[in-house]
C-alpha cells in the first residue's frame, strides 16, 4: 500500500520562510517524478512544482518561480520544498503527488497547511 505524507506546513508571516516534506513508502521512489501542489481557497488545483525522477528537471509555477525550490534525497524517499518570501496569496494546502511524469500523479497524501499573514 502506498503511502504519502506531507509535513512542514505552518502559519508564517509574509516574507518568512517554510520548508515542506514529503516521505512515502509502498512505491519505488526513484521511479518516480514529484509533484507539488497546492488549493488555495475558492481556488482550482493547480501544479506549484515538479522535480523529474533523477533530480535532473524541475519546473515551477510563474508566480513562485525564483522564490520556491523542489529538491529530492531519493536515499531517504523524500522529496522537498523550500519557500521564500511567501506572500498570502500561497496560503493554501500543499500536496505531494506522485506519478510517471511531471505534473501528474497516481498517489497524493493528506496535505500541509501554509498559513501567511501580511
Amino acid at each position: 500500500q502506498v503511502q504519502m505524507v506531507e509535513s512542514g506546513g505552518g502559519f508564517v508571516q509574509a516574507g518568512e520562510s517554510l520548508t515542506l516534506s514529503c516521505t512515502t513508502s509502498g512505491l519505488e521512489f526513484e521511479n518516480y517524478a514529484m509533484t507539488w501542489f497546492r488549493r488555495r481557497p475558492e481556488k482550482e488545483r493547480e501544479g506549484v512544482s515538479c522535480i523529474t525522477w533523477n533530480g535532473q528537471e524541475s519546473q515551477y509555477l510563474d508566480s513562485v518561480q525564483g522564490r520556491f525550490t523542489v529538491s529530492r534525497d531519493n536515499g531517504k524517499n523524500m522529496w522537498y520544498l523550500q519557500m521564500d518570501s511567501l506572500n498570502p496569496e500561497d496560503a493554501a494546502m500543499y500536496y505531494c503527488g506522485a506519478g510517471p511524469l511531471c505534473d501528474e500523479w497516481n498517489y497524493w497524501g493528506q496535505g500541509t497547511r501554509v498559513t501567511v499573514s501580511a
